[in-house]
């Protein structure tokens, strides 16, 4: 387990919300006027977390270029989950997997608001190649809004391997692609699924296409041809529960 600090309100306030029994402190800027950063502290002495004010300077080296808005958490992470866990995380989704795979997602922004949808949408895992992804860092978990912290984010060495193992265990495995015709609401969503997403510019890489059992676009009528990848992600997932809820 490591330690590092959660800044900025939308993301402290999902620490002390999803998993306060790992907030180890709360620092408040000296002066703060600001209500929501009162109502944090406030709930973090109700859940017996020390509270502390600190001068601005020692909150801004603490969040670097991220945006603190007057308050920081130190928050203990658990253990990453390993490549290992896969089959009893695809075991406890009793046949309904959902797990999201990123194909190369480098930017920090876009993997955090990818971990937010997957979390929104309780995926069951997100998979990313542990040589073409940014990592859990603290961009990442800012922009997840405690995403981060309610999804399994699993790093793996070989994706292509790990897309075998998934259809091995039962899941069939989409690939969004804008070169094709298949639409994504014209796939099977409803049972054990995984969905990949390429990276921000190349889309996904030739070895992951072919290990594909679909590939699907997002029509897009209009100008565009293609969104950016945390979007295309919330599309793509929330069609998935659309299916799954029956809903027309």
């Amino acid at each position: 387990m490591s330690e590092h600090w959660i800044v900025g309100i939308n993301p402290v306030d999902g620490a002390l919300g999803n998993d306060a029994a790992r907030v180890r402190e709360l620092l408040v800027e000296n002066g703060q006027r600001n209500t929501r950063v009162h109502e944090l502290a406030e709930r973090a002495k109700a859940l017996n977390i020390p509270v502390h004010h600190r001068p601005r300077e020692q909150l801004d080296k603490l969040a670097g270029e991220a945006r603190h808005q007057g308050v920081a958490a130190l928050y203990e992470a658990p253990a990453l989950v390993g490549e290992g866990d896969l089959p009893e995380l695809l075991g406890q989704a009793n046949g309904a997997a959902l797990v999201l795979v990123l194909d190369g997602v480098t930017d920090p922004h876009n993997l955090g608001a990818c971990l937010r949808s997957a979390a929104a949408a309780n995926a069951t895992a997100v998979i990313v190649p542990k040589d073409r992804a940014v990592g859990l860092t603290p961009v990442v978990r800012r922009a997840s809004a405690g995403g981060a912290d309610r999804v399994p984010l699993i790093a793996v060495t070989n994706l292509a391997r790990t897309l075998r193992n998934l259809k091995d265990a039962g899941v069939w495995i989409t690939g969004l692609a804008g070169d094709t015709e298949q639409s994504i609401y014209g796939i099977d969503l409803k049972g054990p699924v995984a969905v990949v997403m390429g990276s921000e510019g190349e889309g996904l890489r030739r070895l992951t296409r072919e290990t594909c059992d679909f590939l699907a676009k997002i029509p897009m009528p209009g100008a565009m041809e293609s969104l950016n990848v945390s979007v295309a992600t919330g599309v793509v997932l929330f069609e998935a529960l659309r299916q799954r809820s029956g809903l027309p």
